[in-house]
């Protein structure tokens, strides 16, 4: 790849660096959490791919230890060590309940990083026992393909980094079947980056044998594997981040969903929770955690204060008449709770209102309502409340005095 100013690395590895330095308040927050330590490895280790395979970073290595091609060893080293740490963080992450202390994740780990320190050890110690007086930026896989001991250092590197994508490819398409979203479309993304680094390895084998044969295909390990190797670090970073960051996103999202979908419902009860906190003074800065948890306060508090003039026998009324109709148990339910609560606010609302009120009406010596036992029923209910024409004409009824009209 003509990249004579490192441009095409070093820009990659800005934005890894970046997203290192974002992981790292979080580590010194939890530094024994393991799956987190993983990732700040991997994404420490491909910035660093990213940095020193850089043409003018090759260069500076060999002038600074003044041994010519010193940056080889240190590019292969860097490669295995990165090809090591994606095993280890996929260990970790495809915990299963099978391994709830994390005992048996952890010895496969340190099984795979000693094997990789392993690889890295040999493969500086047979770089140093052969003779590489040419520097070669570009293509010192070819150039030196049989020169004893600094060939076989290269074909070490080589089969490591085949090893090590193989295996992620298996384990990540066997753990993608399983999952679903950001984490399936994360595994995909490194499944599809190993590929590509298999391309780069036969590439780069197949450079190397050309020259075994006395023929010359440099342009393999020269244009074509740099630039696979540059696409696939990316499509792997990238891969293990995506889930990272998706997740918290898509929390948020589902949050502000539910936000939206029970303003019905708080509509309904906001006369019932007039002692609510104020969150508009905050504007758009108060936190959607905040503002959820508050909104399902209210219509818990407005339930509470309403729930004396629930009607035990309107709401299995209604059950019985959506059920009746073929509605699904939980959504009848939800319509049932919601048409005894219109009715309720309504008396509710009468009472405050009268002129001489009489004695409130007894306390109900046990809950009619069944939705609002979980976030999904509140949900349920609001929907209904402002989609089922059987709570719109409970709330007629219980304003008219006439008996409520079902409609299927």
């Amino acid at each position: 790849m003509n990249d004579p100013q490192g441009l095409g690395f070093y820009i990659p590895g800005a934005v890894l660096l970046l997203a290192t330095l974002l992981k790292l308040p979080a580590l010194r927050r939890n530094p024994r959490d393991e799956l987190l330590r993983s990732v700040c490895v991997l994404l420490a280790l491909a910035t660093a791919v990213f940095g020193f395979t850089a043409i003018p970073s090759l260069a500076a290595i060999n002038r600074i230890t003044g041994v010519p091609n010193a940056a080889a060893p240190v590019v292969y080293s860097l490669l295995t060590a990165f090809s090591g740490a994606n095993i280890v963080l996929i260990l970790h992450w495809s915990r299963g309940p099978a391994d709830a202390d994390g005992e048996r994740t952890r010895r496969r780990a340190r099984l795979c990083t000693a094997i990789t320190l392993a690889v890295i050890a040999a493969i500086n110690t047979l770089f140093v026992l052969g003779d590489a007086p040419v520097e070669r930026l570009r293509d010192l896989d070819t150039y030196y393909a049989n020169t004893p001991f600094i060939r076989e250092t290269i074909l070490l590197y080589l089969a490591a980094h085949t090893t090590a994508a193989v295996t992620m490819t298996v384990l990540c398409r066997k753990w993608a079947r399983e999952v679903r979203g950001a984490l399936r479309a994360g595994l995909v993304l490194i499944v599809l980056g190993y590929v590509l680094n298999l391309c780069y390895d036969v590439a780069k084998f197949a450079a190397v044998g050309a020259r075994w044969a006395g023929r010359d295909w440099d342009v393999l390990a020269v244009e074509v594997a740099p630039a696979l190797a540059s696409v696939s670090a990316l499509l792997i970073a990238a891969g293990f981040v995506l889930p990272l960051v998706a997740e918290p996103v898509a929390g948020r999202w589902r949050m502000w969903r539910r936000y939206r979908r029970l303003r019905p419902l708080h509509e309904a009860l906001r006369g019932a929770t007039e002692r609510s906190i104020d969150l508009t003074a905050g504007g758009a800065w108060v936190p959607i955690e905040i503002r959820l948890t508050q909104r399902e306060s209210d219509i818990h508090d407005g339930i509470l204060t309403v729930n004396p003039y629930l009607q035990s026998e309107l709401r299995e009324r209604a059950l019985r008449a959506e059920l009746a109709h073929g509605r699904p148990a939980e959504e009848a339910a939800a319509v049932a709770d919601a048409a005894a609560l219109v009715s309720a606010v309504v008396h509710w609302e009468r009472a405050r209102t009268a002129t001489s009120p009489g004695r409130d009406p007894s306390p109900v010596p046990h809950a009619v309502l069944t939705s609002p036992s979980s976030p999904q029923g509140l949900v349920r209910m609001s929907l209904a409340l402002s989609r089922s024409a059987t709570v719109r004409s409970y709330r007629r009824s219980a304003l008219t005095g006439c008996s409520p009209k079902i409609t299927e």
